[in-house]
């Protein structure tokens, strides 16, 4: 390994129904790389990338990922990846490491040398689902989600909170991911009595069942909310299997505050007008890349002891506004956005529901 030289593991899927993901993750962690390279680097060294396929069975990625560490050709490890790959990865990168989670999760217990980047359910889907109460009358859910960690413990929170969110949770459908979420979920859903559909399908599985979902003509009866829904999935979806579809996140291409513009500007000055589509997947990547930057200013160090230590009540302006964290979890504004065709129409900002 070079001194010279940090070499940031970038592991994002380029396969399975979180694929349709990759192009703008590599385009946007390319951006921050070169952005990082025109001035010093990661505490003086230069930034380099290795991309790491998340879209593989986790077993494989677990080894691989395990073997760049072991020969020291990675010093630190970020990227959009489900949690399931996270769970296997955190005992094999504890304080070898530093790893930063930049996907939405379930949540986690504060780790040495794992930061979480992206949005939990208290922040992201409670409050979404109070809006969507309140704003829209939606009361009675169906939940509809493939069957690994983040949807199932995230159906097990939205459960347990639906009394204080004045909600009932009618129905819930677990599927494999890519085993046919469209042919089997609308069904289930026509089926329960609900009014609102809460998705936590991933990436194509998501827009398999939105296409199925309007084919259904379910679309204009009942309400869709997904806290993972993005750019690319409204393009896959189709203008037409888009009505009636809410989303929350960080990040939304649409988003107008100075930052989120400049960002936008620098991107397309980077890629291109034809570029992969900006998405909250994609700029938390960036996000997890500057935050490892951060923490080596910092600490004048790359050691996990020290960002350990300099992650405590850091705050981050960035596109997505001030990002504080508190025992290694992001606390950042979270906005409620409409499917408008294949963009998003912003809301608002959402207010905490339950803490």
């Amino acid at each position: 390994m070079h001194s010279d030289v940090y070499r940031i593991g970038l592991l994002v899927p380029f396969q399975g129904p979180g694929g349709i993901f990759g192009p703008s993750c590599v385009a946007v962690s390319e951006q921050a790389r070169n952005e990082l390279n025109s001035h010093m680097g990661i505490g003086g060294r230069i930034v380099e990338l290795v991309f790491i396929d998340a879209g593989r069975r986790p077993e494989d990625i677990v080894t691989e990922v395990s073997n760049l560490v072991d020969h020291g050709w990675i010093d630190a490890l970020t990227g959009w990846h489900i949690s399931s790959i996270r769970k296997l990865l955190v005992p094999v990168l504890r304080n070898r490491i530093p790893y930063v989670y930049t996907s939405l999760s379930e949540g986690d217990a504060r780790q040495s040398g794992v930061y979480l980047m992206g949005e939990n359910p208290e922040q992201q889907i409670f409050p979404a689902l109070k809006w969507m109460r309140d704003q829209l009358g939606h009361r009675k859910w169906h939940v509809v989600g493939a069957s690994y960690i983040w949807p199932v413990r995230s159906l097990e929170k939205t459960a347990l909170a639906a009394n204080d969110l004045g909600l009932e949770i009618v129905g819930s459908t677990l599927v494999e991911m890519g085993q046919g979420a469209d042919r089997l979920l609308p069904w289930a859903v026509s089926s329960s009595g609900c009014d609102a559909v809460l998705i936590l399908l991933v990436g194509q599985d998501a827009v398999d069942f939105n296409r199925s979902f309007a084919d259904a003509g379910l679309h204009r009866s009942i309400a869709r909310y997904s806290p993972l829904m993005e750019e690319n999935m409204l393009l896959a979806s189709g203008d037409g299997a888009t009505e009636n579809l809410y989303s929350s996140a960080s990040y939304f291409r649409s988003l107008r505050s100075a930052e989120a513009m400049d960002f936008l500007g620098r991107y397309v000055t980077e890629h291109g007008a034809a570029a992969p589509a900006l998405n909250n997947m994609g700029q938390s990547c960036y996000q997890g890349i500057y935050l490892l930057a951060e923490l080596a200013r910092r600490s004048r160090t790359v050691e996990i002891s020290a960002f350990d230590r300099s992650i405590t009540n850091l705050e981050l302006d960035s596109p997505r506004g001030v990002v504080t964290f508190r025992n290694h979890q992001a606390i950042q504004p979270i906005n409620i956005a409409r499917a408008d065709g294949l963009d998003f129409d912003i809301l608002g900002t959402l207010k905490p529901s339950l803490t």
